[in-house]
């Protein structure tokens, strides 16, 4: 795996501080390895993808990358100390120059994660682990479940789209779902320093690419599917089968699935896994449907501190309390969290006792709909929405606490589902007042048709918002911030919690929240 160049530095990879020392003719033996090489004597202490990564003393292992063999880098991996490759039959010549004993793998990745939990320890005793997802809420969910598992006094851990928690240790993640040799070893640190629960978002291309192989999690949990990935899986049909497999004996002992949208029943249709549904009848695609649902959440008040909700347990118990974040969603999303934790056997009396304790789920959802201004003047939002339906849930919030104008400044990724540009767009110019179509990452893309198709689909809107084209983000804010007085919104969807913006493979430093403050002090506004 080849790392990118990039002027702003990666997040590092976490390892356990006294990983298991393996032999690798064990390792040979138990995954019916080809060896070439000697591999007698020769112990491993971890594996890794990258040489970006690697320690002295771990595997390294090569596959094909999506412009460069893997195996390119065996010599660069044996001179920082790695102690073998792990490659395919098309790899197996070009390690073979390190030196290193060879293993080959007629698929490693599909392999890696089982061998990473051999090596790691992590195919036994681990923390009680829980899974989340979907299309939209994912890294909602995973906050919540990681909140009030703090709450219950509960030593957590987290892996999501935004951050890595280790017993009150964060780091900013690389990917949704790390891969699997990252995955396993961040749960043999969070073993390590006594974490008893793990919240875990899992993405859809972490299941199909063998990112959670050799995890079983014990509760998993589905928030939705609307469209995005379909550069990856064709239809929503494919992407959706990719979720199901979260819900199979080899990946989760039970299920928590809402039901607001008709993917939430199939996903129940077909599920593999006992399992307890949700409902927000409020929010829902067929209200009667979802009030037939094991749980029910009930959205009671919005405001811009945050959004008031009731959980209904299936006894009928009940509790109310607030989310810090607006949008009647993440109440949807705060109920499925609560309903997977009662799974994961948490009482629901105690749960409902720490939220009433502390008025509120103590949760920060970094990136989403994030308030970034001040007291008074216009409320600046910075969101981590990427998809037509995380548009229209998130505008209709944001429109629900906001007396005057909103304004929605958004751009879309490189490289990525195409298909979604010109809704994401017409979705835009439906909900908002004033839309601003700016950059965002155009990776390997040429940013102008991206805001073309972005565009073309605001301009189809049966709208009457104005529509601007402002390609410089730090210019874009400006403008919209320009815009604004007291009682106007902007939501600024895209950059969320993101540190950088991705051009031509290399990660340029930015953020969003600084960008918009600077824009509302240069405007006279008072920031946080």
């Amino acid at each position: 795996m080849v790392t990118e160049p990039a002027s702003a530095p990666l997040p590092p990879v976490l390892r356990p501080e006294n990983p298991p020392r393996r032999s690798l003719a064990e390792l040979v033996e138990r995954f019916g390895l080809e060896v070439r090489g000697d591999v007698d004597g020769v112990f491993a202490r971890g594996i890794t993808l990258a040489t970006a990564d690697l320690r002295a003393g771990e595997v390294f292992v090569g596959i094909h990358g999506a412009r460069r063999h893997g195996a390119e880098f065996a010599q660069t991996a044996a001179d920082q100390g790695a102690v073998a490759i792990l490659t395919d039959g098309a790899g197996a010549e070009r390690a073979a120059v390190s030196g290193l004993p060879v293993l080959i793998a007629e698929d490693p990745r599909a392999a890696l994660g089982d061998i990473s939990a051999w090596l790691y320890g992590t195919d036994h005793d681990m923390p009680q682990l829980f899974a989340v997802t979907g299309t939209n809420g994912k890294t909602s969910t995973s906050h919540v479940l990681e909140g009030i598992l703090h709450q219950l006094g509960v030593a957590s851990g987290l892996s999501s789209t935004a951050e890595r928690h280790i017993a009150g240790q964060s780091i900013v993640s690389r990917l949704t779902t790390p891969e699997s040799s990252e995955m396993h070893a961040l749960l043999a640190l969070m073993r390590e320093r006594k974490v008893e629960a793990v919240a875990v978002e899992v993405s859809a291309q972490a299941l199909s690419r063998h990112r959670v192989d050799g995890i079983v999690f014990d509760v998993a949990g589905f928030t939705n599917l609307t469209h995005d990935h379909l550069d990856d899986y064709g239809d929503l049909e494919t992407y959706l089968e990719a979720k199901l497999a979260l819900f199979r004996p080899d990946r989760a002992r039970r299920g928590v699935v809402c039901v607001d949208t008709p993917s939430g029943w199939e996903v129940v249709r077909r599920s593999e896994v006992p399992l307890v549904t949700v409902g927000a009848p409020q929010l829902a695609t067929d209200p009667d449907a979802a009030a037939d649902a094991d749980w029910i959440v009930h959205i009671v008040d919005e405001d811009q501190r945050g959004t008031t909700f009731t959980v209904r347990a299936p006894d009928g118990a009940e509790v109310t309390t607030t989310i810090p974040v607006i949008g009647a969603h993440m109440a949807a999303n705060a109920g499925l969290a609560i309903a997977m934790l009662v799974e994961g056997g948490y009482p629901f009396d105690r749960i409902a006792a720490a939220l009433v304790r502390d008025g509120r789920v103590d949760a920060v959802l970094p990136g989403r709909t994030e308030l970034v201004s001040g007291a008074s003047g216009p409320a600046v939002y910075v969101d981590f929405s990427h998809t037509p339906d995380a548009f229209e849930k998130t505008l209709a919030a944001v429109r629900k606490v906001t007396p005057g104008r909103v304004i929605m400044m958004f751009g879309a990724s490189g490289n990525r589902d195409t298909l979604k540009r010109p809704v994401m767009g017409r979705v835009a110019a439906e909900g908002a007042d004033i839309v601003i179509v700016t950059d965002h990452h155009p990776r390997y893309e040429e940013p102008a048709p991206i805001r073309a198709a972005l565009l073309e689909g605001a301009r189809s809107a049966a709208s009457d918002a104005e529509i601007l084209e402002v390609a410089a983000p730090e210019e874009a804010i400006r403008t919209a911030v320009r815009m604004v007085g007291d009682g106007d919104a902007i939501l600024w969807a895209g950059p969320g919690h993101q540190d950088y913006r991705e051009i031509d493979g290399v990660r340029t430093p930015f953020s969003a929240r600084s960008l918009a403050r600077a824009a509302l002090q240069d405007a006279g506004w008072p920031v946080p």
